[in-house]
């Protein structure tokens, strides 16, 4: 393997690099968007059962709002309660759009790993097939040595769509997975705020 990094040359570190960024986002995705990590079973019912045996506490605020995203956005809609339905769904939908913006971390970065990925490789074996032709004798050269040196600078490309391919599918699975939770989570706010003030009148 390190004969072939060293073959390809120089312009393969910069995929190298982007391939490790992409394995730590993948690896940190999978478990930060578990559903029972986001969204965990039962939680409105739980949140509900507690509201009506203790009242509005702040014991029952932090436990939400520690526990996970979900429970965040719920402690957010019960501090205002109090107020109007209007409000209390205000204050859901700009709890709801933080929440948003923290699921989809680094998913822009794999994305653009994905994108530029190729055009590494490409740019790689542009460099590389300069270089050989380059070489190259007014007279011509060895046909081996040229196949071979073609073959070499090849590897970039090849590089490049085995780091692009992976982020590429990763990436549309966790847009699809965040906005799977999303909607999930905006139906059970929703719900929450039906409950909360049909229970007021």
């Amino acid at each position: 393997m390190l004969a072939l990094i060293e073959a390809a040359g120089w312009p393969i570190w910069p995929l190298i690099i982007a391939s490790v960024i992409a394995l730590a986002i993948i690896i940190e995705r999978s478990y930060s968007l578990r559903a029972r990590l986001v969204n965990p079973p039962n939680l409105l019912e739980q949140t509900l059962e507690n509201l009506r045996r203790h009242g509005l506490n702040n014991d029952l605020l932090r436990a939400l709002a520690e526990g996970s995203p979900m429970g965040r956005v719920f402690a957010a809609g019960l501090r205002s309660m109090n107020g109007s339905r209007e409000l209390m769904k205000e204050t859901l939908e700009e709890v709801g759009r933080s929440v948003a913006h923290e699921l989809e971390r680094y998913l822009t970065a794999l994305g653009t790993i994905a994108t530029v990925a190729p055009l590494l490789g490409l740019l790689g074996t542009v460099i590389g097939m300069i270089e050989i032709f380059g070489a190259q004798s007014p007279g011509g050269g060895n046909p081996a040595k040229l196949a071979h040196g073609i073959s070499i600078a090849l590897y970039n490309t090849a590089f490049g769509l085995i780091v692009a391919i992976p982020s590429m599918i990763f990436y549309r699975y966790f847009r699809a997975r965040v906005d799977t939770l999303l909607v999930e989570m905006e139906q059970q706010a929703l719900h929450l705020v039906d409950i909360v003030h049909g229970e007021r009148k």
